[in-house]
């Protein structure tokens, strides 16, 4: 394969069809710069723990991770010429092969730092982008990801090492020998080019989510929200029954899944799984998904997940309600309910003290493995929907089918009355976002209960 054909890549099983499995593990470092003066609402501790979870999330042999200190941020190499010094005789006598850094780095400064030390080197960005790439499954994911990795690369000098760029052809497999290593970008308008297609293509998929959204009729839409990790798939496995990947692994989901689920009153909603959300998620990322991000846009009611056992669950969750303001969404637009999960793997005495990370619509401490908890999570989405909702009783005539097809597909039917020679009468409950048009459609014949 010459170029990266999208279709081709899912019908041969998506981004990982393109890894050499039999390859050893790259062999790499860590490094997480803990900067004099930037301040932080997770711990270094909790950073380079995350740093290593990225780091274990795809196939890399870790020889050493270290937290630096660096008293100021050095333009040509970030953590200073000391530490780089240190680091290339560790790379030397480790035979390290890839340098991640838990930071945003500029070209530059990356570029100066693989000629200092020897190996090549990943920022946190490059990092997150390479596990979305061995992630992706599907056609849209591909198509989301290698979005984020052109933009990416737009303003670097040199190319990362990722599994996209064997997907448009290297052929390599590990870090040395790939054919953009180390070559400087030749064609910059080559890749302005494949960004304006691959932002064409998401826009039809945009389109066609609107237009199943729209098939949904009046199913109210429940995302699934949370930092990655946090068990947001395996809490949508326990509710729906469903059979989504979910495993102790940052980022295990990246393709949104909904599946329908009754409430405890017969009320029917659509679930949505989304991908996961982490401390300063690239902004081209961010972008790229937001087609997929779109079903937490539309969502009327929101579950957002936290792993409550992880002693960072605080700070990842203001994280996750960062990323949701990025959005455009907040507890003002939407309700949000707040999932304590994991509440197996702590006592009672845990939760003491604990509050929610912003303004909810309630709290509900749950386990996706045991289920507790699970029937008061659907109690809670019934009860967040119906304070949404208005009720009322409207009246029907025989001769307007329509209007009955209408709020089948709009409105929850509470009730209907015996009909009369008149017509038929309905309880119906209507969510805000067909209240106008239930409004101006049946102007005159219903009254709020």
């Amino acid at each position: 394969m010459t170029e990266f054909d999208d279709d081709e890549a899912v019908q041969r099983g998506g981004p990982k069809a393109f890894i050499d499995q039999r390859a050893q593990p790259t062999r790499v470092g860590l490094v997480v710069p803990d900067v004099r003066g930037q301040l932080s609402q997770h711990s270094i501790e909790a950073r380079k723990a995350e740093f290593e979870g990225l780091a274990e999330a795809i196939r890399l042999d870790v020889i050493f991770s270290e937290v630096v200190k660096v008293r100021e941020i050095k333009p040509a190499t970030f953590i200073g010429g000391g530490h780089t010094e240190s680091l290339a005789a560790r790379v030397k006598a480790d035979k390290i092969e890839l340098l991640l850094i838990d930071a945003t780095l500029t070209a530059i400064q990356q570029r100066n730092v693989e000629t200092e030390t020897g190996a090549k080197v990943l920022d946190r960005t490059g990092l997150i982008l390479e596990i979305f790439g061995e992630r992706a499954a599907t056609r849209e994911g591909v198509l989301q990801v290698e979005l984020a990795h052109q933009n990416y690369q737009k303003g670097r000098l040199v190319r990362s090492w990722t599994h996209l760029e064997r997907q448009r052809g290297s052929g390599g497999s590990g870090f040395m020998g790939g054919p953009g290593e180390t070559q400087i970008e030749s064609d910059r308008r080559q890749i302005m080019d494949r960004i304006v297609l691959l932002e064409e293509r998401l826009e039809k998929v945009k389109k066609t989510r609107a237009q199943q959204r729209q098939q949904r009729g009046g199913t109210p839409i429940v995302a699934l929200v949370g930092y990655t990790n946090a068990g947001k798939s395996s809490l949508f496995n326990a509710l729906t029954g469903a059979g989504v990947f979910a495993k102790d692994l940052l980022f295990a989901t990246l393709d949104t899944t909904v599946r329908k689920l009754q409430l405890p009153h017969g009320r029917e909603i659509i679930l949505s799984d989304t991908v996961g959300f982490v401390a300063d998620l690239p902004t081209d990322l961010v972008a790229a998904f937001r087609a997929t991000l779109e079903e937490v846009l539309d969502a009327d009611v929101i579950l957002h997940a936290r792993d409550i056992a992880n002693p960072d669950h605080i700070a990842q969750a203001h994280d996750v309600l960062k990323v949701l303001a990025d959005l455009g969404v907040s507890a003002d637009t939407t309700p949000i309910i707040e999932v304590w999960n994991k509440i197996d793997l702590v006592g009672p005495d845990a939760v003491l003290g604990v509050v929610p990370a912003g303004k909810v619509a309630g709290v509900v401490q749950a386990s996706a493995l045991t289920g507790q908890g699970l029937d008061e999570l659907k109690l809670a989405i019934e009860q967040a929907l119906a304070e949404k909702s208005r009720t009322y009783h409207v009246h029907v005539p025989h001769t307007a089918g329509a209007d009955i097809g209408w709020l089948h597909a709009h409105s929850e039917i509470i009730s209907r009355e015996e009909p009369t020679e008149q017509g038929s009468g309905f309880v119906v409950r209507v969510d805000p976002r067909h209240r106008a048009a239930f409004l101006e459609r049946f102007n005159g014949r219903f009254e709020a209960s």
